[in-house]
């Protein structure tokens, strides 16, 4: 376990990982055979349905923890460190060259590669990793009015296990932990969060964080701001129009890849049907289907569709808060209530009559796809296989009776509004179904659809508004792990940065600060397993969803994009791209 990690080698401590998740699969027409990349042309991206950048970096919001976000910070920003979709650490792609750490995993030291610069010519140094963790410091703290998404024990520990961060020299920064820490953990979860900007351009108020943090949150939505025209990397913000398009020009002073084309537009869509419309005319050409016109692909005679499965799962919040709606919080809280749910889930019938047979069964924290050893092969036979009749045997087992069609107990209805997001028919589709099976177990289920950004904004701060969501539009839903160690504790343990429904267990807590302790890979994954077995079992404020592929899609004339697709994390490179002339 203490052993350097070096670019371009393959993770030696890190080797628990995945095999093939960015392993693409391409149908439809082939690509027109071409020789050597060609300069210049504009690529037309178009975004899922209903997402926007509608937050911009250095400061990242529980409302702000969408793919499209980060999407939008890695074209501008090079991150500390970056894992490829062979989710080996590739510090080709990273501003660091190694990392090392001490015997008793309590000390790491990065050592940054000095090649990189900001588009001004100043080098990025240590102090600007320094200065970016001081905000991500100050976000995270206690009653602060600017959180930092990714706080707490499931992200790396931060602030609390973060004893100091410190430069050394001008390319070193030893970061110390208050006790030993899991490496593989610590790092993906930790480390990998780290997105340095440029401290000369953002440290407006030198020793008063809180004018700093005031400052930073002002200019969120303001990308067109100054501050923003200081990138390393490959590309700059050129314009934009919210929601409509976000236009990026090549940083010509970039160190890294240079881009081939001469723009990138990223391309609003209302829909899937109207994403899919944009690819058949050509007026885009990068993109995605969605679910619900998977069935019309082969229209598609001039683009290529590939397959990719992210790190993750899915899954729809419910809400145990007590403020939650007409009492249901304290329902949804016991474990009858949510296996009645779960049992509720006919995942292999949304595969087949909703995603066209795509996708994969899932009753926990990780998707069987893509294999990874980060999975519990014993999570193959489900705890909470379809089954109406066992679920609403299990409320009546529990005092739950049904009057007027409705599971009653103690004065509370098994009656909730499940907020979902719009502009996807499979997505719809979906919810019907559950609305309908779960109706044969005396639980009623009222369906509104909502606009994406609304559904993700709902969570413990607000939890008087909601009691069930679901962000699922198609093939855009549920946890991607763009940090990509699946401990969980961001999102289950109590006070994760990302438990939205407020699930408190004791139990959970334990088995996931077990996963952050150091020891042998057999120990480690042991813990990891543990851990997901558990999840599977206590539904721990998550009801489990089918896990879908992302299906992508590009035009014939545009190369490198499914080969440069990393699905951990959704991450794009159009700095690779290039178009046929």
């Amino acid at each position: 376990m203490r052993t350097s990690i070096l670019a371009l080698v393959s993770v030696g401590a890190l080797s628990v990982g995945l095999a093939g998740c960015g392993a693409a699969q391409s149908s439809g027409k082939g690509a027109p055979s071409t020789n050597k990349p060609q300069y210049g042309g504009t690529a037309v991206y178009a975004l899922q349905e209903q997402t926007s950048p509608n937050w911009f970096f250095p400061l990242v919001s529980l409302s702000a923890d969408t793919v499209i976000n980060f999407q939008t910070d890695f074209m501008m920003y090079k991150p500390l460190l970056y894992f490829n979709k062979s989710d080996q650490l590739d510090l080709k792609h990273a501003l660091a060259q190694s990392v090392t750490w001490n015997k008793t995993d309590s000390v790491y030291t990065i050592q940054l590669n000095p090649k990189w610069h900001w588009s001004n010519g100043s080098a990025v140094t240590a102090q600007d990793v320094v200065f970016t963790w001081d905000i991500m410091k100050a976000a995270s703290e206690p009653n602060t009015n600017y959180a930092w998404s990714f706080s707490g024990e499931g992200f790396g520990g931060i602030p609390t296990i973060w004893q100091s961060v410190v430069a050394t020299g001008p390319d070193t920064v030893v970061v110390t932990t208050t006790k030993p820490r899991n490496p593989e953990w610590f790092i993906r979860n930790g480390l990998d969060e780290i997105i340095p900007i440029p401290k000369s351009v953002w440290n407006k108020y030198p020793g008063n964080m809180t004018k700093e943090m005031a400052f930073i949150n002002s200019v969120a939505n303001s990308p067109l701001n100054a501050v923003y025209n200081v990138v390393d990397g490959p590309y700059k913000l050129a314009s934009y129009q919210a929601n409509n398009d976000w236009t990026f020009v090549p940083n010509p002073l970039y160190d890294g890849h240079k881009s081939y084309l001469s723009k990138v537009v990223f391309q609003y869509q209302t829909s899937a049907s109207s994403e899919f419309a944009a690819l058949k005319t050509g007026t885009v050409n990068v993109g995605y289907l969605g679910v619900s016109v998977l069935s019309a692909r082969n229209q598609l005679t001039n683009d290529q569709m590939s397959v990719a499965y992210p790190l993750g799962f899915d899954y729809m919040n419910i809400n145990l808060n007590s403020a939650a709606p007409n009492g249901i919080g304290t329902a949804f809280n016991t474990l009858p209530v949510r296996q009645a749910l779960q049992l509720g889930v006919d995942e292999q019938g949304m595969i087949q009559h909703i995603f066209h047979g795509y996708g994969v069964v899932d009753d926990s924290t990780l998707a069987p796809a893509p294999k990874t050893s980060f999975f519990n092969p014993a999570l193959t036979q489900q705890p909470y296989a379809f089954n109406l009749a066992r679920g609403k045997k299990i409320l009546e087992n529990n005092g739950w009776h049904e009057v007027n069609g409705v599971m009653t107990k103690n004065g509370v209805k098994l009656e909730f509004t499940l907020d979902y997001a719009s502009g996807s028919q499979s997505g719809t589709d979906m919810v019907e179904l559950l609305k309908q099976d779960w109706a044969q177990e005396g639980i009623v289920a009222n369906l509104v659809s909502q606009p994406f950004d609304t559904v993700v904004s709902y969570g413990q701060s607000n939890a008087n508004k909601w009691a069930m969501i679901d962000w699922d539009q198609g093939n855009l839903g549920g946890w991607t792990y763009g940090n990509p160690y699946p401990s969980g504790g961001g999102l289950f343990a109590t006070g994760g940065g990302e438990n939205s429904g407020g699930y408190n267990n004791l139990q959970m807590d334990k088995l996931i600060q077990a996963t952050y302790e150091p020891g042998t890979q057999t120990q480690i994954l042991s813990r990891l397993y543990a851990y997901q077995t558990y999840a599977a079992q206590q539904l721990p404020g998550a009801i489990f969803l089918p896990w879908e592929p992302l299906f992508n899609v590009h035009a014939n004339n545009i190369h490198g994009v499914a080969s440069t697709f990393n699905p951990i994390g959704d991450v794009i490179h159009p700095n690779y791209w290039w178009i046929s002339k």
